[in-house]
């Protein structure tokens, strides 16, 4: 039986119950292949869960990728995502990053959102958590970040920097809905 869950970008973080992808057969995944190259490897709706962990800001676009996302996950399907927010030292730090993350930038992705016309993949956020270095001021710093992101990335992220952002993501397609 084909596993349901597609590990992206997977690097040494192979698991033994998912279809692990990556750009290099150094790291040993199941399927060698650029996520920059469309379409993936893997037909429409294959996948009830996606883990993409440290890799969305490697890839070139954005909106493609979720785009692709959207086609290989069935309704519904969980899409688990961890990438730097843009006050990590981190999100600058490492030469091949080609894009930074806000605690909203999925939002741009739902039916709701008013600039949702990058993409017409949708996916519907349901649980964001601002990650922060292990710190006993960031102990605090965390409680008020994820409990008012915008008024702490709009005032505090540049003085109190955020680690990363982990997002839950969920499928959302409408019946006969194909996404180009």
């Amino acid at each position: 039986m084909t596993p349901r869950t597609l590990n992206i970008g997977s690097g040494r973080h192979y698991r033994p119950n998912a279809v692990n992808v990556d750009v290099t057969a150094d790291t040993s995944p199941d399927v060698v292949h650029d996520l920059n190259r469309r379409p993936w490897p893997f037909a429409d709706g294959q996948f009830d869960e996606v883990i993409a962990t440290d890799v969305l800001e490697h890839l070139d676009d954005t909106a493609a990728t979720m785009a692709e996302l959207h086609r290989v996950c069935a309704d519904g399907a969980r899409v688990e995502v961890v990438v730097p927010h843009y006050s990590s030292d981190g999100a600058f730090t490492d030469p091949t990053h080609r894009h930074y993350f806000g605690a909203f930038t999925f939002d741009y992705f739902s039916a709701s959102h008013t600039n949702n016309f990058y993409s017409r993949a949708r996916f519907e956020v349901e649980a964001r958590r601002i990650v922060f270095r292990p710190t006993l001021a960031n102990k605090v710093v965390a409680r008020l970040g994820n409990r008012f992101p915008r008024a702490w990335e709009q005032r505090w992220a540049w003085i109190f920097p955020a680690w990363f952002l982990a997002i839950t993501l969920r499928v959302a397609k409408a019946p006969g809905h194909v996404v180009r």
